[in-house]
């Protein structure tokens, strides 16, 4: 009772946090309305609308995201788009779109981890890989999400004028940059995957691990067998 008391004041905690993150785009809207910074203003909508989007679509296929997927799901949209983006964050620090990058080479990883996770351990999907695989599988999908991401860059730079792919000295191309960004997403996912690997192949308790149960505990239908309840 005690544990349970614990966890859901826990995850209260993580819900009162992607408010404040939703607040703080809704503040930084105004003071663009304010400035007549229209697009800017316009965009940061869009960002307030994107933190919404994992929520909905989980919903909508009735998965429960654990609080803790929430939160990480929309900082990293925050600081990414709200603070990269609108408040010229990438500019003003020069390891920013380092940091991001890495971080969301981990997270790709712990979400393709995850999916075939799911498939592996349902029992109406008669699906059953290797540890070596899965990992594998995880490290793809960060890798490939992450290039399908630098192409996006690439076509808003080349068709709209914008400045996704940030040119460093010397190389005003962007390509230096589109390089450090993959490298950086393949070193995220790599640690995701080895970490993911040594839990299925020997149950090592991580973060990951936890990550799986707290999934597993919110959405035991996807777990359960043709007989169970849906």
């Amino acid at each position: 009772m005690k544990n349970r008391s614990k966890t859901n004041w826990f995850d209260f905690i993580q819900r009162c946090l992607v408010v404040f993150l939703r607040l703080v785009i809704v503040l930084g809207i105004l003071l663009e309305l304010l400035e007549a910074l229209w697009m800017n203003a316009a965009i940061a909508i869009g960002i307030l609308l994107l933190t919404f989007v994992p929520t909905h679509f989980a919903n909508r296929i009735r998965v429960k995201i654990p609080p803790e997927s929430e939160v990480m799901t929309v900082a990293f949209i925050f600081a990414s788009l709200f603070l990269g983006e609108i408040r010229d964050y990438y500019i003003r620090f020069w390891w920013w779109d380092i940091a991001l990058h890495t971080t969301s080479g981990g997270l790709l990883g712990i979400l393709g981890l995850l999916l075939v996770y799911v498939l592996n351990e349902t029992p109406r999907v008669d699906l059953h890989m290797r540890p070596g695989f899965v990992a594998f599988f995880a490290f793809c999908f960060a890798l490939a999400t992450g290039a399908i991401w630098e192409v996006f860059e690439f076509s808003m730079d080349q068709f709209f004028g914008m400045n996704m792919q940030k040119p460093m000295l010397g190389d005003p191309s962007g390509l230096t940059d589109t390089m450090i960004d993959l490298i950086v997403d393949a070193l995220g996912a790599l640690v995701v995957s080895i970490a993911g690997y040594l839990y299925l192949k020997h149950g090592n308790e991580s973060i990951i691990d936890r990550g799986i149960q707290r999934f597993i505990e919110r959405n035991p239908r996807l777990f359960a067998g043709d007989d169970a309840p849906r």
